[in-house]
């Protein structure tokens, strides 16, 4: 941020989008709160700049999983229930991911514009250098990044699972951060999230048991007759519908 207080706000939003399209918005916000944290308590910042900077951090780890058919479990689950390839999905959601960036910057900029201080003292900060422990991982990461994009979009056509070619990428790096001994991977596997993977499962079976009670068929009618008052009353009451269903039982169902 070259020691500009709205410079590093931005910089960490986008940041925060360029985590969420390719680690998905759980991921963006395990990667970036930790960072975030660090960061502030290294320049000192008050409570409320300190509030800004990680809201900021949460909020666009959500508005920004859109661009990528990975970038949000959500877009994983719809792209196959109709169908939707990865090129085809992102043709589409590149642009209205474009546009949600702005708007949450601009947003956030105008929210928390008192908060958010004018400058301060990069003399604070570590080198960006010393936070890598293992430079051949960090390499390997950035290649196994590049090769992901390109396997998305190329292979997945050929019917090769999304999954698969993630799976493949993590352990590529699994392997090498295992051969050089800076990392514990025992401890990472450990540590893992497993409990996003069982929360996930759990939420496709309330979905398919809601579906079971008729509620799918209630909530479709609704939707029919919000569709016949017209766009804007389809597209607002959709969209109200789904935030409150979100707001009592997750996004997932």
């Amino acid at each position: 941020g070259n020691g500009r207080g709205r410079l590093l706000f931005t910089w960490i939003v986008l940041l925060g989008a360029a985590v969420a399209a390719l680690f998905a918005n759980d991921g963006a916000a395990l990667i970036l709160t930790p960072i975030v944290i660090a960061m502030l308590l290294a320049l000192g910042f008050s409570k409320g700049t300190t509030l800004a900077f990680v809201m900021a951090a949460g909020f666009i780890a959500d508005t920004a999983s859109l661009p990528l058919i990975v970038s949000n479990l959500v877009n994983i689950v719809s792209a196959d229930f109709f169908g939707l390839g990865f090129r085809e999905y992102a043709s589409v959601m590149v642009p209205v991911d474009i546009a949600a960036i702005v708007a949450t910057l601009v947003m956030l900029h105008l929210y928390f514009r008192k908060d958010i201080p004018q400058n301060y003292d990069m003399a604070l900060l570590k080198s960006p250098a010393e936070a890598i422990k293992d430079p051949a991982t960090f390499k390997t990461g950035w290649v196994v990044l590049l090769l992901l994009l390109v396997g998305f979009f190329v292979l997945e056509p050929l019917g090769i699972p999304v999954s698969a070619i993630a799976a493949v990428g993590a352990l590529i790096l699994f392997v090498v951060a295992k051969r050089g001994h800076a990392i514990n991977t025992g401890k990472v596997l450990r540590g893992a999230p497993w409990q996003i993977v069982i929360f996930s499962l759990g939420m496709y079976l309330v979905v398919y048991g809601l579906r079971n009670a008729g509620l799918t068929e209630y909530l479709s009618g609704v939707l029919n007759v919000l569709a016949d008052n017209g766009l804007w009353a389809a597209t607002l009451g959709t969209g109200f519908l789904t935030a409150f269903l979100s707001s009592i039982m997750n996004n997932m169902p």
